[in-house]
């Protein structure tokens, strides 16, 4: 039994939102140590560079006092054996979202069966949220307030001045 409880959220976070940030608070509530790594994916075109990321999620995060922010590349339980962490912080919004978590909960615990993997449902005032339809709405004008964190909406209207 491990005596402190260390897991890594990990996703692109490209953009931050508050779907994001509520499973950042619920999930530090529930172990000692929580990463949020941003996965650094040359494959995808991102629309906010990785160092970007990282400061608009410290920026949103202070209050939490056993959270860090990072960014890594490579397999997930590769970095999650490096950073001694024991457990995989997971959102889950819908049913569909369960499938392919699923299949890769089962994948990661096959390469490094010591690591668990925490699935958290998404509050439901969050359960549409995604950043894909967050840049999808700014880049038609449209208003992302409630969807994402202050210092994040300040970069989306600098990338995406009104059309209006």
């Amino acid at each position: 039994m491990p005596n402190s409880l260390i897991a890594i959220y990990p996703g692109s976070f490209d953009p931050l939102t508050n779907g994001h940030l509520d499973l950042i608070a619920r999930g530090s509530r529930l172990v000692n140590h929580l990463i949020v790594a941003i996965l650094n994916n040359t494959q995808k075109q991102a629309l906010f560079a990785v160092a970007e990321r990282i400061e608009m999620l410290r920026e949103a995060t202070t209050q939490f006092s056993n959270v860090e922010i990072d960014s890594f590349g490579g397999l997930l339980v590769d970095y999650a054996a490096r950073r001694n962490a024991n457990a995989i912080v997971r959102g889950i919004r819908a049913v569909a979202d369960y499938e392919s978590e699923l299949q890769m909960a089962h994948l990661n615990r096959r390469m490094r069966p010591e690591t668990e993997t925490i699935f958290l449902m998404a509050g439901a005032q969050f359960s549409f949220l995604s950043s894909r339809m967050v840049k999808e709405v700014i880049t038609l004008g449209g208003d992302v307030s409630s969807f994402v964190p202050d210092a994040v909406e300040r970069r989306l209207r600098a990338k995406f001045p009104q059309k209006r």
